[in-house]
């Protein structure tokens, strides 16, 4: 690859504060890819969460549940499973503590409960419905990431019970489960590894707490006028909003555009 490469999140990034891809931002991306960049997603979504947008953008490589399933021109190059004993042992603890989770792979996601009112608030704001249940779905099948739902105030019992997992809060009422390590990041660095860039010409684009190590690790990152300071302080560039063209102000910022 003779150009750059641009990683992108997804919520408050590529899609405004109501889920919709502004025009600048897909006429940004079109222009990066014609003067020769590379362009990817790194999300926390699941692949099947954003198929559409993909096809949009006409984008074939990403880095999927915060970077434990990484894809290069639609073909898999890293694949990090949670494992089957923590997730039974997940399993197990949420139920005692009356918090449903909701299980993740390649193909779909679903829940351990057939409705659960935190499941419907936070699954509902990235507009996709309540899962279907099924209590079993973790068994025998690759699960890369956990949802767990709890409040702010119960988050401790789960990092203190569970130091080999990571949790990243994303909603008041849910969490990310990955396994220990596990990031953006990690994934990033697969998968240009697979491609032989450097990544001091690797950029990326993030607003959010799971976007902080992806941040620090590229070459250049940029976060969103709408991320919270602290990640502003993890990257090397703040742009503006993303409803106010923050993607293709920071892209000019930086000289891709």
């Amino acid at each position: 690859m003779s150009g750059k490469m641009v990683f992108f999140d997804i919520d408050g990034t590529l899609l405004d504060h109501d889920k919709k891809l502004p025009v600048s931002t897909q006429q940004a991306i079109r222009n990066l890819k014609r003067v020769g960049h590379g362009v990817a997603i790194a999300t926390g979504r699941g692949p099947f969460m954003f198929k559409e947008l993909r096809e949009q953008l006409e984008i074939d490589s990403f880095v999927s549940y915060n970077g434990q399933y990484a894809v290069w021109k639609d073909k898999p190059v890293f694949q990090n499973p949670l494992q089957p004993e923590l997730l039974q042992e997940l399993t197990e603890y949420a139920d005692e503590n009356e918090h449903p989770l909701v299980y993740m792979d390649v193909e779909t996601m679903r829940s351990n409960k057939d409705y659960h009112v935190y499941i419907e608030e936070s699954i509902s704001t990235l507009k996709v419905p309540h899962p279907a249940h099924d209590a079993e779905y973790f068994r025998g099948r690759d699960i890369y990431q956990t949802l767990v739902f709890c409040t702010i105030e119960e988050e401790p019992l789960y990092r203190e019970r569970f130091p080999n997992l990571d949790f990243i809060r994303w909603h008041p009422l849910s969490m990310d489960v990955l396994p220990l390590g596990g990031s953006k990041a990690r994934g990033i660095e697969a998968l240009i590894n697979q491609i032989g860039i450097s990544k001091d010409d690797v950029y990326a684009f993030g607003d959010y707490l799971n976007d902080i190590e992806m941040l620090q690790f590229v070459g250049t990152g940029i976060a969103m006028g709408n991320s919270p300071d602290i990640v502003k302080r993890a990257a090397k560039h703040v742009t503006r909003d993303v409803s106010e063209d923050g993607i293709l102000y920071g892209l000019k910022m930086v000289r891709l555009l």
